[in-house]
């Protein structure tokens, strides 16, 4: 069965202004790695617009009206996050092209789906535009899975430079979504710490690994395959969501990571792995960021090459000898609720 892929040229039409980094060309790129020939066989999902009741799962519905209004116009929503006169529309795309991505893995038409959409959402929270976020495109794809197809036990994978506030904020007390984020620190938005784990019904079930600048493939995919892996063993996630941020990539022009194409593949390589274990293989990934546009497409690149079974699985170098100390916290926290082993 071949990879399901949203993208679409109308994700252009959302635009901040010409000096932006978070601009249309990211999509152009992608474009120009699948058009006109992809470089593996693909399954084109066709974006719908999600719906005022899929938003209101996630934001108020004031908010909703906010973004809603600004459609026609140029808007600045905060000091780096702008709406333009199509935002409105494009935004409904992202979120609900990445529904309908779940929908065809839900369906058995792909065993696994990309996003390749904008604006991304893993900033935007219940009433609030931020980051160069209008909705929480992952959150509400979440939502989505647990109402509309009654599953019981999600997991969302972040993996963006950023820590994604929103996220955490939306499923903050609720024990049915796992959130795992790894995210530059200190950085924007400034949230992200590891003693952030969770509240209530949530307690354990909100888990941040906050880095210092310079991590490479080593590094992620230790934390992936020694902490994230035996989490979601034992957690036994029904589909896992990813916020695939490619801003962690070497020479990101707002990032500090290390990651390399091939490190992008091992990254979907370990999530292929734990999704097989307990979620019959139901991985979706959706963009985040990602800012220099030859990393961006060749990661993604990379991603679809991974999901789709080609090429060989790569092998990763250890990991630094910073990390270790790094993780001494995470460990420590993550340890009273969940059995990780010592690596």
């Amino acid at each position: 069965m071949k990879t399901g892929v949203v993208i679409d040229r109308r994700y252009m039409d959302h635009d901040m202004g010409a000096f932006h980094i978070e601009s249309p060309a990211r999509i152009e790129a992608l474009l120009r790695l699948l058009e006109p020939e992809p470089p593996l066989p693909i399954t084109r999902i066709e974006p719908r617009p999600a719906t005022d009741e899929e938003l209101g799962w996630v934001h108020e519905r004031g908010y909703i009206d906010l973004v809603r209004s600004t459609a026609g116009k140029t808007v600045p929503m905060d000091a780096d996050t702008v709406a333009g006169p199509k935002t409105w529309e494009t935004a409904l795309l992202a979120a609900g092209g990445f529904c309908e991505a779940l929908d065809r893995i839900m369906d058995g038409t792909v065993p696994n789906a990309v996003a390749l959409v904008r604006p991304p959402g893993h900033h935007a929270e219940a009433s609030r535009a931020m980051g160069f976020c209008f909705f929480n495109n992952v959150a509400v794809g979440a939502e989505h899975l647990l109402r509309r197809h009654g599953l019981r036990r999600l997991l969302v994978v972040d993996w963006d430079l950023h820590h994604g506030n929103g996220t955490e904020r939306t499923f903050y007390e609720r024990g049915d979504v796992l959130y795992f984020s790894t995210h530059q620190s200190p950085f924007y938005p400034g949230t992200g710490a590891v003693r952030f784990f969770g509240h209530g019904e949530g307690f354990g079930y909100n888990l941040n690994v906050p880095l210092l600048a310079g991590k490479g493939d080593g590094d992620y995919r230790h934390i992936f395959d020694k902490i994230l892996a035996p989490v979601a063993a034992e957690f036994a996630p029904e589909f896992i969501l990813v916020s695939a941020g490619f801003d962690i990539a070497a020479g990101d022009p707002l990032g500090g990571m290390a990651v390399t194409s091939r490190g992008f593949g091992l990254l979907a390589d370990s999530l292929m792995a734990m999704a097989a274990r307990s979620a019959s293989g139901r991985l979706a990934i959706v963009l985040e960021g990602g800012y220099d546009l030859t990393a961006l497409r060749n990661g993604v690149g990379q991603v679809l090459e991974r999901l789709a079974g080609r090429g060989a699985p790569s092998v990763a170098g250890p990991p630094s000898e910073s990390l270790r100390v790094e993780l001494e916290e995470p460990l420590r926290t993550f340890r009273r609720k969940w059995a990780i082993p010592n690596s």
